[in-house]
């Protein structure tokens, strides 16, 4: 059996993306320690984080390891902004991680504002203010309302040794995208984000546009 947090191999192509282990580095935080693999999409200027607690692999235990695929967001993770549920949602996962002593915390770059990038995501913001939800705003502004993929996530994965995984969302393109790639996803885990005044919009319209799941209490 491979050591805890160790990579099956370095580059994986099976999901459409090439996708290549650059760097494996042990990062202590405030939930425990992790082991943080670095990873760069060939042909392009994108690079993800996995962060990696435990055996992962099939015979690290007996229920499949959790896993959460995290799109960046500045705003959210590193500002406590209440716009979104992003930071919050980052938090309760790297907790539930922490508390089973493994899972896998998948830090998705690019991803900023459902892909369309900061700045767009700020002209966002100021359309939302005057009314627009967000997939209106982004629209108005002439882009996609979401523009993320999470092909090269899957790929991620068969390179950490992942087989089925307990998902960490509410959001089905995430569960399609794993399924697609040959990744079951066993079960769906509630990360019970409380909805706040500043966000309840920006939920609703998850939840009504995209088919995001919700527990009743979030």
């Amino acid at each position: 059996m491979k050591s805890p947090g160790t990579a099956s191999a370095t580059l994986n192509c099976d999901a459409g993306e090439c996708v290549e282990l650059v760097a494996t580095a042990t990062l202590p935080t405030r939930y425990g320690t992790f082991t943080s693999h670095a990873f760069r999409v060939k042909d392009s200027a994108n690079e993800h984080l996995a962060l990696v607690m435990g055996d992962v692999s099939a015979e690290g235990g007996t229920l499949p390891p959790l896993v959460r695929l995290h799109s960046e967001c500045l705003t959210g993770d590193v500002f406590g902004s209440y716009r979104c549920d992003c930071g919050e949602q980052l938090d309760v996962g790297m907790r539930k991680i922490a508390e089973e002593g493994r899972g896998v915390m998948l830090y998705l770059r690019g991803h900023e504002g459902r892909g369309i990038g900061l700045s767009n995501k700020i002209r966002a913001y100021l359309l939302q203010e005057q009314g627009r939800d967000t997939v209106e705003a982004n629209l108005d502004l002439g882009l996609p309302d979401d523009a993320r993929e999470y092909d090269s996530a899957a790929a991620i994965l068969r390179i950490l040794g992942v087989g089925s995984v307990r998902l960490m969302s509410n959001n089905p393109k995430k569960f399609d995208t794993l399924i697609k790639h040959g990744i079951p996803v066993s079960e769906r885990v509630a990360l019970d984000i409380p909805v706040r005044e500043e966000n309840e919009r920006y939920i609703r319209t998850k939840q009504v546009k995209f088919g995001h799941y919700f527990e009743e209490n979030e």
